[in-house]
């Protein structure tokens, strides 16, 4: 599997799951499934590298403001929720993480950005596939720390000056 077809499988889940991201991963596992265990492994592949990809403090400090805190377990399902968003969202908030605030056209705090059951679609397709549970994938070992300079997430006014657009639009009153 190639990365244009890892994001038509992502984007056509999505778009069929009407943005509902455990619709989209229902539909994901059940389309990897169609595809075999090799497949499921490479899409597997393609989604963790993203995930490492997008583990930066800077991203980290955006989606703090986006959902007015977010821990350990919060970012992680908040980037696998990022991918399932599809190419160019995903690459829009890696080149500048404030620029999600006109990236999310409708963004409802209930339901959007956690992806944490698209983060378990590949796994879940492997072992309905082989009655296995998914082997390692083969990637280097994952970073300890987010990429980038550590940022004090408690602290609005960094923040505010950091995120302008998308403290006006998620946190402004």
């Amino acid at each position: 599997m190639d990365e244009t077809e890892f994001w038509a499988l992502v984007d056509g889940a999505r778009e069929d799951a009407e943005g509902d991201p455990e619709e989209q991963a229902d539909l994901l596992v059940e389309r990897l499934v169609l595809l075999g265990p090799e497949a499921v492994l490479d899409f597997a592949r393609h989604f963790e590298a993203r995930c490492r990809r997008a583990y930066r403090w800077d991203l980290w400090g955006a989606v703090w403001v986006l959902l007015d805190g977010a821990g350990d377990d919060a970012f992680d399902f908040f980037r696998c929720w990022l991918i399932g968003q599809g190419r160019e969202v995903f690459e829009g908030a890696l080149h500048d993480p404030d620029a999600l605030a006109g990236l999310l056209d409708d963004f409802d705090e209930e339901i959007d950005g956690d992806g944490e059951d698209l983060g378990y679609a590949a796994d879940e397709a492997y072992e309905q596939l082989t009655g296995l549970v998914m082997p390692g994938l083969g990637l280097p070992p994952a970073p300890a720390e987010p990429e980038g300079t550590p940022l004090d997430l408690e602290d609005g006014a960094l923040l505010a000056a950091r995120y302008p657009r998308l403290w006006e639009r998620f946190r402004g009153d």
